[in-house]
């Protein structure tokens, strides 16, 4: 979407506003901020580096995204519904908990392995060596949702039957929670989608038959 911003003219009757187009995408400077976050995290992602990689001037930025850290805030939101939205549907859309989880994994190697775009994921590795106490909460207060989610969605199967009623729910969920964290990070590192699902193959078998 095209935006607009104000300029002034005048004329004889005194100084009037008027809106022409802004010279650039709105989405497509996102996007390119997005992957600018996601490889090199956000302390080490300048202003200047932003605006070189979004192709447009800091006012312009500030005009359209506010500051560094709103423009980050929206660049991760952006990314959890472009990228990062693959966990959630699984949780959402698999009959079985052990099903969901292994799709999570599954396409955890997938997502995190693609060739046009960074490895790991966002949420993970933004927050290296971040020293805004507020970007490190929110990103800390997003992987606990995602822990949270997958230890209802186990609550929910031992409920079902689908795993043995002494189930610890919140160790599985921490189990699958660092599994995932430690495939972006071998995923950072130059791990293949074959290597990972490898590991997300044998990750399973630590659960509990049901």
């Amino acid at each position: 979407m095209v935006g607009s911003e104000v300029t002034e003219t005048k004329t004889g009757a005194g100084t009037r506003q008027r809106g022409r187009p802004r010279s650039f995408d709105r989405e497509t400077a996102l996007e390119k901020a997005v992957l600018a976050f996601w490889e090199h995290g956000y302390e080490a992602t300048s202003v200047s580096d932003l605006t070189r990689v979004m192709g447009i001037g800091a006012p312009s930025l500030y005009a359209a995204f506010g500051d560094k850290q709103s423009l980050f805030e929206e660049a991760v939101n952006s990314y959890g519904r472009k990228y990062g939205s693959f966990s959630e549907r699984a949780l959402a859309e698999e009959p079985t908990v052990r099903g969901a989880i292994e799709r999570t994994l599954r396409e955890a190697a997938a997502e995190y392995t693609e060739d046009d775009r960074p490895h790991g994921c966002l949420v993970i590795h933004a927050a290296t060596n971040c020293t805004t106490p507020e970007v490190e909460e929110s990103l800390r207060a997003r992987r606990n949702a995602n822990l949270a989610a997958f230890e209802s969605r186990i609550r929910a199967g031992i409920s079902a039957g689908e795993l043995p009623a002494d189930t610890d729910a919140a160790a599985l969920a921490r189990h699958t929670g660092a599994i995932i964290q430690g495939m972006s990070q071998q995923a950072r590192d130059g791990a293949t989608r074959q290597e990972l699902e490898a590991l997300a193959a044998l990750a399973m078998t630590a659960w509990p038959a049901s």
